[in-house]
């Protein structure tokens, strides 16, 4: 999926919900299943997705980086907190 459609789709849900259509939850579900369709169906020339699994987290942090190794860095930026990961798969 693109970035458009991407955008097309969460702006889709946001109508139908303004327009009485669905509720919040369904709204909800809908913007979430496109950002993680999105993400994992990324398309970067020289970037992929990554699941980084750090050892002092319960839950992953998922990002874009060019090499697993750059997905550590990535992920101690975002966290802001010296990253030591469990595992790292590419998505």
């Amino acid at each position: 999926m693109d970035r458009i459609s991407a955008i097309r789709n969460v702006e889709d849900a946001l109508a139908a919900f303004e327009d009485g259509e669905v509720d919040l939850e369904t709204t909800e579900e809908r913007v979430l299943a496109t950002v993680r369709t999105y993400a994992t169906d990324y398309e970067g020339e020289i970037t992929a997705v990554y699941r980084v699994q750090p050892i002092s987290r319960r839950e992953p942090i998922i990002v874009v980086a060019a090499s697993p190794d750059d997905a550590v860095e990535r992920a101690t930026s975002i966290l802001e907190e010296n990253v030591v990961a469990e595992s790292i798969e590419r998505i």
